[in-house]
């Protein structure tokens, strides 16, 4: 999650509609840890790969997803997402990063407003994000992480 000047977050469109067909389903960045790689240095990896931005410097994690399950290719995985905060200066997202696996399932991106993020019927993750961000931009990062769905 990237906090932009004035509240923005960045989110990427999957290929495929939200549950209930309501708009398109929603990701933060984020992908699988290497062998070795702590949760922060994957997250400013993946941040560098799925927006171009290198040298970012890394906030708290403030949100600790539930675990769950996904399967790709017919092998299942199971998921943990944390979520750390980034603030970073405006820049144009440039995606020749991507892995294939996101070049074939991420349809686009967009950085999203507080206002925006409140008012969207798009299925977002984590479940939530509208609320989540407003407390975290009133309060600040919270003392450990917050255990979220998705």
């Amino acid at each position: 999650m990237l906090e932009i000047s004035d509240f923005k977050v960045r989110s990427s469109a999957l290929g495929r509609p939200a549950a209930g067909g309501r708009g398109a389903a929603g990701r933060r960045g984020g992908g699988g840890l290497r062998p070795g790689e702590s949760h922060e240095q994957a997250a400013l990896r993946e941040l560098r790969e799925e927006t171009g931005l290198p040298g970012a410097v890394l906030g708290p994690e403030v949100w600790r997803g539930r675990p769950w399950t996904a399967v790709r290719d017919g092998v299942a995985y199971e998921v943990r997402q944390r979520y750390f905060l980034a603030r970073v200066p405006a820049f144009e997202i440039d995606t020749s990063g991507f892995e294939d696996f996101e070049r074939s399932s991420i349809r686009g991106h967009r950085w999203w407003s507080a206002g925006e993020l409140a008012a969207t019927t798009d299925l977002l993750r984590p479940a939530g994000l509208a609320e989540l961000m407003a407390a975290l931009l009133a309060d600040g990062p919270p003392p450990e992480p917050v255990i979220v769905d998705g």
